[in-house]
């Protein structure tokens, strides 16, 4: 058992720097990091409950860590992570993720912030966090913090530079759709499918127009390509299609703003959702670097909205991250990152059961909490 844990956890975070005075700290640092995991693993969500699961499994959790002094009360837990480097948790976050599952490449990788609400107080706003969502394999790849008075466009980039993107394709919504991070993802050896609005207003003018004028003519004599889904369920009809243009006409005209790297096909997507009698349409616009192969981009678009039901969804409604009330130091952005963690392993393990009820069973069956702890 031993090895197993060593090898699962404590290669990746077992050298990181601890941020309290040495010589007078009573618990370990590892020990404090796998105690946490093991308790959001079982349902957790406090520092007050990682405390109670680490009483309650003492015992167990002294199989494979040293515990020299016992389990760490709740503000030791609360006052550790509040001073624990986020950006090197972070880091460290990413390496395990990188070599414990082993991402498959040629996939989308969805990038998108989500705000965790409960972190409101105290004078200062809520933290906002953009993570990048591996969309095939439901992995959370890493996240980066948006500081106080920044946005978006600040972090994605540092996010980024972080990931290893070879033969991806990035997803991003229009805060991203910025001519530096379209050259960041090429220069990663990744393509981008970049969502297209009003923040970039000649480039979105031009775009519009031409597929406007493409419409007209019913795309007769125009390069472009097409696809169309249908899904239906619950009463409901939703059905998206697709153009891709690459007529030379139009990068031509697209010439003119300059700074997008290997700037390839232009995309509209139009999403009609029937219900009874009534009907609602949606036209979104996109650039890529892709060739126009609308049936490629229809996925990789279709595929970005993955992270909203697969991991900001899950992350409010299973872990409740919108209702936690950290706010003190790094303690939320470092809470944040154990959650991921957590959701990566419980996605991980070929049990048949939902993302709740495995943690319950991991609460009540310390066998299976180890399979989840020690997953290669």
């Amino acid at each position: 058992m031993d090895d197993e844990a060593h090898i699962s956890l404590e290669v990746y975070f077992g050298d990181m720097p601890d941020p309290r005075v040495t010589g007078r700290c009573d618990h370990k640092l590892i020990d404090i990091i796998i105690v946490a995991i093991c308790a959001v693993l079982s349902g957790a969500e406090t520092w007050d409950e990682v405390e109670l699961f680490g009483e309650e499994r003492e015992g167990w959790l002294k199989h494979f860590l040293e515990l020299p002094n016992g389990i760490p009360s709740h503000d030791t837990f609360r006052r550790v992570f509040s001073l624990l480097d986020a950006r090197m948790f972070q880091e460290r976050f990413i390496g395990w993720v990188e070599q414990t599952f082993q991402v498959k490449r040629e996939q989308v990788i969805a990038i998108d912030g989500k705000s965790v609400r409960g972190s409101q107080g105290q004078g200062k706003g809520c933290l906002h966090l953009v993570s990048a969502w591996a969309t095939a394999e439901g992995v959370a790849l890493g996240q980066r913090k948006v500081e106080a008075g920044e946005n978006e466009i600040v972090a994605i980039p540092d996010l980024l530079a972080d990931l290893y993107l070879k033969g991806s394709i990035v997803t991003i919504d229009a805060i991203g759709c910025q001519t530096e991070i379209a050259a960041q993802i090429i220069a990663k050896r990744a393509d981008y499918v970049l969502a297209l609005k009003t923040n970039q207003p000649k480039l979105h003018q031009d775009v519009v127009e031409w597929f406007a004028w493409a419409q007209q003519r019913d795309f007769r004599n125009v390069e472009h390509t097409y696809a169309q889904t249908v899904n239906k369920g619950h009463g409901r009809i939703e059905i998206r299609q697709c153009w891709a243009i690459s007529d030379p006409r139009a990068l031509e005209v697209l010439g003119h703003h300059e700074g997008w790297r290997k700037l390839t096909s232009l995309v509209m997507v139009q999403r009609e959702r029937r219900r009874g009698d009534r009907s609602q349409t949606e036209t979104a616009y996109f650039i890529s670097s892709l060739p126009p192969d609308a049936d490629r981009l229809l996925r990789a678009v279709r595929h970005h909205w993955r992270i909203e039901n697969s991991l900001h969804w899950v992350l409010d409604v299973i872990f409740h991250e919108d209702d936690a009330r950290l706010r003190i130091g790094h303690g939320a952005e470092n809470f944040a990152i154990l959650r991921r963690m957590v959701l990566n392993l419980l996605r991980r393990h070929p049990a048949k059961l939902s993302l709740k009820r495995k943690r319950f069973k991991a609460a009540l069956d310390t066998d299976f909490l180890f399979e989840l702890l020690t997953q290669v």
